[in-house]
């Protein structure tokens, strides 16, 4: 599979990497057997790059990567985690020693002495625009308990204030044909500055897998039960934020344009895939044949003009309101 070079780090990653969000919790019951399974599906497909976070599983996702790797210990897989949500969301708690603590957890979780990424996790929008956390990134930085630092965010506006910070290696974005918004301002930007761009939620939730319809019933301990507004964390990261109804709808109409040789779930990674500036795009997977089928996204021919003519004009028809105002 081709990698892409983050220029700031010159870290490599696959351009389809593997989101494990669903192996740690909030996407249903995934056991650790099918779990080792999926990761190793997607490292024979040629995925080189995970995704994970401290609180996914409350730690689960890392460590089961971790019990992965060493089992495999010939592999080279980039892996980036995540901080920033195992307190209050609040700017106070985005401090040098919580970030140590957070870091020594997620050390212990991988088992490796450096994290090779962390990323603030969406944390509240001012803690961009504040010195004091960037300079305590630094300081993690010289102290080799991290090898570089990205962020994660919910906005646009979140994205290119971070990207204006001179040592954020990279920023993790939704991106997928639903949330077109980034690829007026912050790919461009990004790629100009030398920052890598981690698109997640690339199926918005498994939407634009064409899968589901409006009687579809999921687990009540996945967040497409329980965030479909927002209750319990950002509402855009379910479903892209868009209404579920209409979305699955417009997936139907999304899953029409697949060109012969692709399921909708590959048209939307190939999509991302496609623009510019775009470094890995995250899928998660619940089974090997889901991590298979995201990963051979890869290899599959550009998409023509025409049919991506015809996908922004379904989102600027059915999804752009929805979305771009809040986004």
């Amino acid at each position: 599979m081709d990698e892409r070079v983050i220029v700031r780090s010159g870290q490599r990653a696959s351009v389809v990497g593997l989101g494990t969000w669903q192996l740690g919790a909030d996407w249903g019951d995934v056991d650790d057997k099918e779990a080792l399974a999926v990761l190793e599906a997607a490292v024979e497909s040629g995925v080189t790059f995970f995704d994970t976070a401290d609180v996914y599983g409350d730690g689960r996702s890392e460590q089961t990567i971790a019990a992965f790797l060493r089992a495999r210990p010939e592999l080279d897989i980039f892996v980036a985690t995540k901080m920033g949500r195992r307190l209050d969301q609040i700017p106070e708690n985005y401090v040098l020693d919580n970030f140590r603590a957070w870091n020594d957890r997620s050390r212990r979780n991988l088992g490796v002495d450096r994290l090779d990424l962390v990323q603030l996790h969406c944390p509240p929008t001012p803690v961009y625009s504040t010195d004091e956390v960037f300079d305590a990134l630094d300081t993690l930085v010289a102290e080799e308990r991290i090898a570089h630092y990205g962020v994660s965010v919910e906005t646009c506006e979140e994205a290119l204030t971070a990207i204006a910070r001179p040592g954020v290696a990279s920023v993790q974005i939704i991106l997928n044909p639903f949330r077109m918004k980034p690829l007026r301002e912050v790919l461009p930007a990004a790629q100009e500055a030398g920052v890598g761009i981690i698109a997640r939620v690339p199926l918005a939730s498994g939407l634009l897998s064409g899968k589901y319809t409006k009687d579809t019933v999921f687990a009540a301990n996945d967040h497409r039960t329980y965030n479909r507004h927002g209750e319990s964390f950002d509402q855009g990261e379910t479903f892209s934020g868009v209404d579920y109804a209409s979305g699955v709808e417009a997936a139907a109409e999304f899953a029409d344009l697949a060109p012969e040789g692709f399921t909708p779930a590959q048209l939307a990674l190939r999509w991302i895939i496609q623009q510019p500036g775009v470094t890995t795009v995250i899928p998660g997977a619940r089974s090997p044949e889901q991590a298979r089928a995201n990963a051979a996204a890869a290899a599959l021919p550009d998409l023509s003009d025409e049919t991506l003519t015809a996908i922004r004009d379904l989102y600027d028809r059915r999804i752009k309101d929805q979305v771009e105002g809040r986004w």
